[in-house]
């Protein structure tokens, strides 16, 4: 991947999207590619593909989905499955008409078994049922990987697709009901602090084990993998492999911590002093996702950003920004 390509970021707005157009552009790419969702619906297959056939880009990184916690996922499982489905197919497939060099194909960790072995293997895909309370996405994140391992096997496409552990950073979605885990506790926390709120309620038990990444440690390595060189690359593709791996790469940190702390650590980062209740009538989602990131570390990448700086530059993004409910 050349400075001179053309580099298209589909979902450059959203946390994953604009952490990568920081790194490519901190890494000297200056070709890059981007639409906003009224210069282009990527649910619109006619436009994707007049987009593709016009700009003719060398590399793309699929980050455009809809996304979001439980709740949001309880709440709008059919437009989560749907419009995912319909973005990473257009994509896909204009990629692929277009001659694109190599894509790659961001995803989540929930595309494993709720019940699944610890850590998370890439080979543990499709190897027991999915947690219930984001099927809906998990499955078409899933799709899109088969898709993906698919044209590599039958067009010789260099498609890949990378699966981050639970993200936070800078340009994170802090609305107060549709937001992840780390956003939804910075935004509750301060709202707490500025108001003197006496305790603030999470959701579940506290007890799940979460593992979480900063997005501009994500963005590296995903930058990292779609420059290798050809000798490491291909082999990630399932191109002419008969040993059931999909074109699959896990993206973490390798270690987690419960809810409980994590919930303690961000009231600290914010200042919050208060009590910190736990509602156990509220779904708790997967005991515990941590991913293996053994396949990543063997390659010579790993992520550098500890929790404590990785919140104390989020919670200065939210203070320097203020949503209220976007």
């Amino acid at each position: 991947m050349k400075p001179s390509d053309k580099i298209y970021i589909a979902g450059h707005r959203g946390l994953v999207g604009s952490a990568l157009m920081r790194k490519l552009r901190e890494r000297g790419y200056t070709n890059l590619l981007i639409r906003t969702h009224a210069e282009l619906d990527l649910t619109d297959q006619a436009a994707v593909e007049a987009f593709f056939a016009a700009e003719k880009p060398d590399y793309v990184f699929l980050a455009a989905a809809r996304v979001g916690g439980i709740h949001a996922n309880n709440t709008y499982p059919a437009e989560f499955i749907r419009d995912n489905l319909a973005i990473q197919t257009n994509i896909i497939h204009a990629a692929y008409q277009s001659n694109v060099r190599r894509l790659l194909f961001l995803g989540s960790s929930c595309i494993y078994p709720k019940l699944a072995p610890q850590p998370l293997k890439e080979e543990h895909l499709l190897t027991g049922p999915l947690e219930p309370t984001n099927r809906p996405y998990a499955l078409a994140k899933i799709a899109g990987i088969e898709m993906c391992w698919s044209y590599n096997r039958q067009y010789g496409t260099q498609y890949l697709a990378a699966m981050p552990t639970n993200l936070y950073g800078p340009g994170d979605n802090y609305h107060s009901e549709n937001s992840h885990v780390i956003p939804a506790l910075i935004r509750r926390f301060h709202e707490a602090k500025v108001t003197n709120a006496p305790s603030v309620t999470v959701w579940g038990t506290g007890t799940p084990r979460r593992e979480f990444m900063y997005s501009e440690d994500m963005a590296d390595a995903c930058v990292y993998l779609m420059t290798l060189p050809d000798k490491q690359f291909v082999p990630l593709l399932g191109q002419d492999r008969n040993d059931g791996l999909a074109p699959l790469v896990n993206i973490g940190v390798g270690h987690d911590l419960t809810i409980r702390e994590l919930a303690e650590t961000v009231a600290a980062t914010v200042g919050y002093q208060g009590a910190i209740e736990f509602d156990a009538t509220k779904p708790d989602g997967t005991p515990r996702k941590l991913m293996d990131v053994g396949r990543l570390n063997a390659m010579g990448w790993k992520a550098g950003t500890s929790l404590k700086a990785g919140l104390n530059t989020a919670y200065a993004d939210f203070l320097a920004y203020r949503p209220t409910e976007r």
